[in-house]
């Protein structure tokens, strides 16, 4: 079976490129293999009409429009994608072209605890968790050296007036940050953090500080090894916040002919709502190229 276009991922930049190449009357396999990145939260926030829909019912809908739209669906992980541009191989299938909407996934830091509670009292964004979360009793973990360490801090001191900014033996703000934090009313907590439990956090030396929810930035790794016989491997993100799929214009096409990128794949800190925005692009762009290539 050769298709138009087959979307690797099902999440919302590959459920909205699949929308839009369908209602361009296009033949589309949306290959997905279950593991959204956003799985442990409750709900999607930012998305205009969707907030706090549960990433699963926004999936759930997402299919339902595009098999409206003639597009098809397998449930697998892809092993490889060989080929090159009128005739890619995805595993028994062909396709003209190729979306690659497979996501990325979060490192979390190696700290025992934080994993069981990742995307429920342990969270990342507050654009995605602040409103949840405001007025709590917040502990920010440092895990890096950088200068964003102190901004993460004043970032979330707009959701609650009990802000922690554990340094975790890893950072140290200079006199300005501390001017900055201070005028913020965030207090800084010196050790290093051993453990989070349902007490709170655990300093070395036992010391157990009560917070309801704790922030901590992931290291955040594009799914792409299947990409690797097309040449195309991850790449550093400027932000230095892990790796991404590098694109060469808003429409999300890749160095290689025929392959877009949409997502956080290729964004890793789009959040639901651009990265739906994201596959929209990729599609009408692949449609186009379609057209030309039967021009031709």
């Amino acid at each position: 079976m050769t298709y138009d276009v087959v979307i690797i991922g099902g999440g919302a930049a590959g459920l909205s490129g699949a929308v839009a190449l369908g209602r361009a009357r296009r033949s589309v396999l949306v290959i997905d293999g279950g593991e959204p990145r956003n799985a442990p939260a409750a709900g999607v926030h930012n998305y205009l009409t969707r907030d706090g829909m549960s990433p699963a019912a926004l999936v759930a809908a997402g299919r339902e429009e595009a098999a409206h739209y003639r597009v098809e669906f397998r449930s697998g992980q892809v092993g490889e994608v060989t080929g090159v541009a009128g005739d890619f191989r995805v595993g028994e299938v062909s396709a003209r072209r190729i979306i690659v909407a497979s996501g990325a996934r979060d490192i979390l830091p190696d700290i025992p605890g934080l994993a069981e509670r990742w995307g429920h009292t342990v969270l990342h964004c507050p654009y995605c968790h602040g409103w949840e979360a405001q007025d709590t009793a917040i502990g920010v973990i440092v895990t890096s050296a950088s200068p964003m360490s102190a901004m993460k801090g004043l970032l979330w001191s707009q959701w609650t007036g009990d802000l922690l900014l554990f340094l975790n033996d890893t950072f140290t703000p200079d006199a300005d940050q501390a001017r900055q934090l201070a005028r913020r009313g965030v207090q800084t907590v010196a050790g290093k953090v051993e453990e989070v439990t349902d007490a709170g956090v655990r300093l070395a030396g036992g010391a157990v500080i009560p917070r309801d929810h704790l922030v901590v930035a992931t290291r955040i790794e594009a799914r792409v090894d299947f990409l690797a016989p097309l040449g195309l491997k991850p790449v550093e993100h400027a932000t230095g916040m892990g790796t991404h799929l590098a694109v060469e214009d808003p429409s999300g096409r890749t160095a290689v002919p025929g392959v877009w990128a949409a997502g956080n794949v290729a964004d890793p800190m789009a959040q639901v709502i651009g990265s739906a925005a994201a596959g929209l692009a990729a599609g009408a762009a692949v449609n186009v190229d379609l057209i030309m290539a039967d021009v031709a």
